[in-house]
């Protein structure tokens, strides 16, 4: 059935005719504009906001295509991060408001066609069917802070609605996945359904992949968790105030209390050198995984996805944990020290972690230590790539990476020049209960 429908949504676009290339005036213009004292830092810079530009694509059928760099495909997850640092120029640019809007359209249209899935390509064929909860958070996140930003709400049609429902029915049925979920893939650990390793019903959304692509040991993910409590509180104040449905409002309003009780009550874990911190993955049943992924969602982005205050108690402990050699995954090299993941080789660091420590960072101090190793990973083409030896920047992972150029985009705007920071869910008067 799935398949059917991808065949019935391509078959309504003009594939013939070839994707257009995106050109946006301002973000050219707002590139050549910027000049730092430290010649790397522009460098790097004006590359980096430039680079999703040079990823995107305008598609026959009226809708926005992101490539994620060096793999021929879309990516729910990436494409919404790489666009994040172009809403702030979406109020003022008609041209970039357009080009989100065709990107939202397009998204809408892959969540109708596979919710499960987290990866398309040009043609709406499913790249990869990798069920990753964050690929059903992330296209409401961008839509609702489109509509926050700019107070255009032109883009929250019938097709967007339709796609906001498919998602709420998976993220319901999903969490009772072994009694309500059909759902298999090869790469799980039994190569079908996951129940090698079972869970209890928690009030969480099972998850079967990270968002590295890597499978769940524990398939609660409690960053996914996290980042779906701030996305329902989105979809709930869109239902309501938008689409005025408010059965719909209710359901996003009650599984986000849900979710939000099997956090506190299944995500938290004492540790005796920390205290209280959030593990990564919990099954409900006793069983945890304290680390953490350079992938966002991650625990270390907690607060930037809006799930809790920098200085929540709980927060502050995880994170004091995560940015030690007591993460399995935290390297420290030569030129740069911050966290992994399992998908790239043991030692490399992200870019992707490094920008969030900066991001979430209490001190200036930490903020500069921050964009200092990020300017020292340049291999010499000014980009950001997926990770790198922290010893040697010049050993590193794909070579064309788009999702850390645009973090690191947002990372200066917010952080040394003075842009105030997106909004989220969480602060504007929803009901939040973090830890």
């Amino acid at each position: 059935m799935r398949c059917l429908l991808a065949l019935f949504v391509a078959s309504t676009i003009c594939i013939a005719r070839p994707a257009a290339a995106v050109e946006l005036q301002s973000i050219v213009s707002a590139a050549s504009r910027y000049h730092s004292a430290n010649g790397r830092l522009e460098r790097m810079y004006r590359a980096a906001l430039l680079d999703t530009s040079h990823q995107a694509t305008m598609a026959a059928d009226g809708t926005a295509y992101v490539r994620t760099g060096d793999i021929p495909a879309e990516w729910l997850r990436d494409a919404s991060a790489q666009v994040r640092p172009y809403l702030f120029f979406a109020r003022s640019d008609p041209t970039v408001a357009s080009l989100l809007r065709a990107i939202i359209a397009r998204e809408a249209k892959y969540v109708q066609i596979d919710p499960y899935a987290n990866a398309f390509t040009l043609d709406y064929r499913v790249w990869e069917e990798k069920f990753e909860l964050d690929s059903l958070d992330y296209p409401i996140m961008l839509a609702w802070t489109y509509w926050k930003v700019t107070g255009d709400g032109s883009l929250f049609n019938g097709d967007l609605s339709l796609a906001f429902d498919r998602a709420l029915q998976t993220m319901e049925r999903e969490q009772d996945h072994t009694h309500s979920s059909h759902y298999t893939h090869k790469e799980l650990h039994d190569g079908k359904r996951g129940e090698a390793t079972p869970t209890g019903y928690t009030g969480m959304i099972w998850s079967g992949f990270r968002p590295s692509d890597d499978a769940c040991k524990y398939h609660y993910l409690i960053p996914a968790e996290m980042m779906t409590v701030v996305a329902l509180g989105e979809l709930e104040e869109i239902e309501r105030v938008i689409y005025r449905n408010l059965l719909k409002a209710n359901r996003a309003e009650t599984l986000r209390e849900e979710v939000q009780t099997g956090i506190q009550t299944y995500g938290v874990i004492f540790t005796p050198n920390y205290g209280y911190v959030y593990a990564y993955e919990v099954d409900g049943l006793g069983n945890s995984v304290i680390m953490d992924d350079a992938n966002i969602p991650s625990l270390l982005s907690a607060p930037y996805l809006g799930y809790t205050k920098p200085d929540s108690f709980i927060y502050q402990n995880t994170r004091k944990f995560l940015l030690s050699r007591d993460d399995p995954y935290y390297y420290v090299g030569k030129v740069a020290r911050g966290i992994g993941s399992a998908h790239t080789n043991d030692g490399y660091v992200w870019p992707l972690a490094i920008i969030m420590q900066g991001l979430t960072a209490g001190n200036d101090g930490e903020r500069r230590d921050v964009l200092g190793e990020l300017l020292a990973s340049d291999p010499g083409d000014h980009l950001l790539h997926e990770s790198f030896d922290p010893s040697d920047p010049q050993r590193y992972s794909r070579k064309d990476f788009g999702w850390p150029n645009a973090l690191f985009s947002e990372y200066v705007l917010t952080n040394f020049n003075g842009t105030p920071a997106l909004p989220s869910a969480s602060t504007n008067d929803l009901e939040f209960r973090g830890g």
